[in-house]
């Protein structure tokens, strides 16, 4: 009787010891200084000119949402990569960056001077960047434009990387002539052709543009959850990551072939739910894989923790930053199956033939679209296919 005395008293301090964790690794990160800056894009357009020369333009919004901090931002400054299908060697891109400061002109030698955001404000910047080359509408494809800018305020100096894709060359969306089904279990499925997508697309715009044309009654239109991710703006350069000692050594555990095999991918997941969470997802997935249930991890510590994709996971320029899950499916799906009235789901499907629906408009059949999408019909490389259209029957 003492001994199991002792037993339980010795429990209830590794118990609360271990809560005692939780709660500091939880504060510690909630209280970390950072950035309330965040930045986004609008506004961008392509002008291809009949003399070699292509002129692309748009605009970044910095906000502060915090109501007292005020922030620097002492430098501005964009790095252009561009993309295609062909050698790109002898193409110039020339960059201008233009603030548009509410209450301070710009210098008309383009320098960039430093520039306080105070609580609730927001400045703007102009992009504007020219190319210059031979055969342009040939051999461009996409133009990745990362914004280089600095934060500084009570948090220190912060080095910021965001980016915009902006498509230089849209795929010729399908037509029922021109439509190639593929015959399923007990369905039909097509996968649709999309340029590469980014934050400044609309989910149902593209939805619109590349498959309202094909849309029959029945039928439902399925988005991969990785490209969903991206127009949304869900996706982090690695070095706007700091891992965290728990990352750190808690990534170790996992599959190399695991997005969080990583302290950056699994840090990434940590900034989601918080390291108590996934801390005690790690201990109790390790308990119950010792008793023959594996996969507890991933289901103690929520949805994102599987839709995570690390660096290589997507498509290039994608491929160098690590891809989130989406966020708000169950609405979106509802919104575009209203807006196009047909079954809307968003899907996260693998070459192992995994098929896992985050989320579906009310009446899809989720049995047909586990048999429709089995087989990857989207596939898994670089086939920029992230729709597929499910029709019923054969």
């Amino acid at each position: 009787m003492v001994v199991l005395l002792v037993l339980l008293q010795l429990l209830a301090l590794i118990l609360l010891g271990f809560g005692i964790a939780l709660l500091w690794l939880e504060a510690r990160h909630r209280l970390r200084p950072r950035s309330p800056l965040r930045l986004s894009a609008e506004g961008w357009e392509v002008s291809p000119g009949s003399d070699g020369r292509w002129t692309v333009g748009g605009t970044v919004t910095i906000s502060n949402p915090h109501p007292r901090m005020e922030i620097f931002v002492p430098q501005l400054r964009v790095k252009p990569t561009l993309l295609g299908r062909d050698d790109l060697s002898g193409i110039r891109i020339d960059t201008r960056v233009v603030p548009q400061h509410p209450d301070e002109p710009a210098r008309s030698d383009g320098y960039w001077f430093a520039y306080i955001v105070k609580g609730h404000k927001r400045t703007q910047a102009r992009i504007e960047l020219t190319l210059t080359g031979d055969r342009l509408s040939e051999r461009l494809d996409t133009l990745w434009v990362e914004v280089l800018w600095s934060n500084y305020g009570p948090f220190g100096r912060l080095r910021r990387r965001d980016a915009v894709l902006v498509p230089l060359r849209r795929s010729q969306p399908l037509t029922p002539a021109t439509a190639t089904w593929r015959a399923g279990d007990g369905c039909r499925v097509l996968p649709l052709r999309t340029h590469l997508l980014g934050t400044l697309d609309s989910p149902e715009d593209v939805l619109r543009q590349y498959a309202a044309p094909l849309l029959q009654p029945g039928d439902i239109l399925t988005i991969a959850e990785s490209p969903l991710a991206v127009m949304q703006g869900r996706y982090i350069h690695p070095s706007q990551i700091e891992p965290s000692g728990l990352a750190r050594q808690l990534c170790r555990v996992f599959h190399p072939t695991s997005s969080l095999a990583t302290a950056c991918g699994l840090q990434s997941l940590i900034d989601m739910v918080g390291p108590a969470r996934v801390l005690t997802a790690w201990v109790l997935g390790i308990l119950l894989k010792l008793v023959g249930s594996p996969g507890g991890f991933y289901r103690l510590a929520g949805d994102q923790a599987r839709l995570i994709d690390d660096v290589t996971g997507s498509t290039p320029p994608y491929d160098q930053t690590i891809v989130l899950g989406p966020v708000n499916s169950e609405r979106i799906v509802e919104e575009l199956s209203r807006a196009l009235g047909h079954g809307v789901a968003v899907v996260d499907v693998n070459d192992l033939g995994r098929v896992k629906v985050l989320a579906a408009s009310s009446g899809c059949d989720l049995a047909l679209l586990e048999r429709a999408l089995r087989p990857n019909p989207a596939g898994n490389a670089n086939e920029r296919t992230p729709l597929v259209l499910v029709r019923p029957g054969q």
